[in-house]
């Protein structure tokens, strides 16, 4: 079988840290912010909760680039899930995430700034890497992908 994958990474498990979200806080900032503070350079993140409002995106893969939904209304988060890893030397939080909203509709996207949290927990679990991998600017799908 060949071409099933770009890269593999090996490592083993690090830290598993849970927080409980700020109220009114940016849930992408915050995600951010913890991955910043802990240094966490590869991992993921799982998280649940409640919002204010949010704002997700949609990647427009012939178009290569993204459109935003404002989502105006306060709204369950059924599954959040994302990871970190390293761009620009930096940690990075990739996240995605699903809400319901009181008519029992259920949206969600590329989770961007603007979503404000009403309430959140998070999970985070580390993998330890000697060299984790780095996010670079992938030409053919105009994303920065894992190298």
């Amino acid at each position: 079988m060949t071409n099933l994958y770009f890269k593999k990474w090996e490592g083993r498990p690090g830290r598993i840290i849970a927080y409980r979200l700020s109220y009114g806080v940016d849930l992408l900032g915050a995600l951010q912010g913890i991955a910043e503070e802990e240094d966490i350079r590869f991992g993921w993140i799982k998280f649940l909760g409640g919002v204010k409002k949010a704002k997700v995106a949609y990647y427009l893969q012939d178009r290569k680039e993204f459109i935003a939904f404002d989502l105006d209304e306060p709204m369950e988060i059924l599954s959040g899930m994302g990871n970190i890893s390293l761009k620009e030397g930096r940690p990075f939080v990739h996240a995605h995430v699903t809400f319901m909203n009181r008519e029992g509709k259920v949206l969600g996207g590329h989770l961007m700034e603007g979503t404000v949290v009403m309430a959140g927990e998070v999970f985070i679990q580390e993998l330890a890497l000697p060299a984790p991998p780095q996010r670079v600017y992938d030409e053919v799908t105009g994303l920065y992908l894992w190298v």
